[in-house]
């Protein structure tokens, strides 16, 4: 199974640090965001899964929330907490999934259907497709899918930057331009004609050409 930007992202009941959830209950009213690991006690998802517990605050300011994935058992998980802490100077403040039994995995399209096995018998580079970040609306639809390969950290900053833009577009009819960030000018969409933009943004707009109709980020 792949899934695409847009799908209804698949529910799940799973064993995590902070006790077993049902992911759609779990949401809730809220935005999310989905990060999977190859395995416990490896490098650089040491240093990810330290820097998401530093920047959590920002992530919920956006009312966003955070849970991570690893195939391997949560007590391996609250080990590895404290790992993370030693040598990230921060402890993972959000629950980590034990997806032991591959289900997730499988259900997201990080690993085939045909796997099994114990987890402990799998190596990183067995589990090597399991490095992806997913953000999730309140309506359960999956609005971004990013896959990155082992031995590149994920840049989380980008993550926060995409869900402004993800939050900003969901509730006004613009998009935003390359590089954008919080407070900068956005282009009106192309789903909008001129004369309901007219009456959207009375005060007008700079059109370096016709089809890019640029104005202030709305508030």
């Amino acid at each position: 199974m792949t899934l695409a930007i847009g799908e209804t992202a698949p529910d799940f009941e799973a064993e995590t640090t902070e006790g077993k959830i049902r992911f759609h209950d779990w949401i809730g009213d809220k935005w999310a965001v989905l990060f999977s690991h190859p395995k416990d006690f490896t490098p650089i998802c040491t240093t990810e899964l330290g820097y998401m517990a530093k920047i959590k605050p920002e992530f919920d300011k956006r009312g966003v929330k955070i849970i991570g994935l690893s195939v391997d058992p949560i007590d391996k998980h609250a080990k590895w907490a404290d790992d993370i802490e030693e040598t990230q100077g921060f402890k993972p403040n959000y629950p980590m999934i034990g997806d032991t039994d591959y289900n997730v995995s499988k259900l997201y399209g990080m690993l085939p259907a045909a796997i099994s096995g114990d987890p402990s018998q799998r190596t990183a580079a067995d589990n090597q497709t399991v490095r992806n970040v997913f953000v999730i609306g309140p309506d359960k639809k999956v609005k971004l899918i990013l896959i990155y390969p082992m031995t590149t950290g994920r840049n989380f900053d980008e993550v926060l930057r995409v869900i402004d833009s993800l939050q900003l577009t969901a509730k006004h009819k613009v998009a935003t331009p390359v590089n954008w960030k919080n407070g900068e000018d956005v282009v009106i969409a192309g789903s909008v004609s001129d004369d309901d933009a007219k009456k959207i943004y009375p005060q007008g707009w700079k059109s370096p050409k016709p089809y890019i109709r640029i104005v202030p980020q709305p508030k």
